[in-house]
């Protein structure tokens, strides 16, 4: 399976002809990373990881096109595409399904907390073929399974190092990449990075960088 990693949060899935795109947000090159994908998975609302007029121009141009979602997201998307509304999918945690011919399992519910002022809103982290595993805005494990691959929330406004390191010790995929990182200054991800790894690797766990729009075989 072929993973791109764009800017941001968003993650391309090829594999056998087949594209399955994660968080296409507003950060992210979305547009392109939707070109030619079967299904599209959006982990929460947030705008970083959907760019909603990304998201339903899509759905426009390809009537084969379907999105999973969480219910608030969902309804939104059917709001502005209500053409495409039986192709918008409600997601919820403890899910089995296929999307674009990857078999998918959900898990989490809840974005971690920013701040007791701020609502928390739902979260749903995706695992693809027994395989890649991305998390949205949270630090999900998903129980009593083994994750080969780990989309690694880098850097947030909910988030330490400590909480980072943690998640991907926790979770002790073989390998390990960076999602959610624009927030950060060279300086700052080289920094976060060289933490990760380092301890990452006490467990078993590879962590490499990638650029925007990088290729990885996973």
């Amino acid at each position: 399976m072929k993973l791109t990693k764009y800017t941001h949060a968003c993650v391309r899935l090829e594999q056998d002809g087949r594209v399955l795109v994660l968080d296409p947000g507003v950060f992210s090159e979305a547009a392109e990373a939707l070109a030619g994908a079967g299904a599209v998975l959006i982990t929460h609302e947030h705008a970083d990881h959907l760019d909603a007029d990304a998201v339903t121009a899509a759905l426009a141009a390809d009537p084969a096109l379907t999105v999973h979602a969480p219910a608030g997201v969902a309804a939104e998307l059917r709001s502005k595409a209500p053409e495409a509304a039986e192709r918008i999918i409600d997601a919820v945690p403890g899910q089995s399904f296929d999307a674009a011919g990857f078999a998918v399992r959900t898990f989490g519910g809840q974005h971690a907390l920013i701040h007791p002022a701020i609502p928390v809103v739902a979260n749903i982290g995706y695992l693809i073929e027994e395989n890649v595993f991305h998390p949205g805005d949270s630090f999900t494990v998903p129980d009593g399974l083994e994750v080969k691959t780990l989309l690694v929330p880098l850097h947030a406004p909910w988030s330490k190092v400590g909480e980072v390191i943690d998640f991907v010790v926790a979770v002790r995929a073989p390998k390990a990449y960076p999602v959610h990182d624009s927030l950060l200054t060279e300086t700052g991800r080289t920094m976060v990075e060289g933490h990760v790894q380092r301890i990452g690797s006490r467990y078993g766990s590879s962590y490499e960088h990638l650029d925007p729009r990088q290729t990885v075989e996973v």
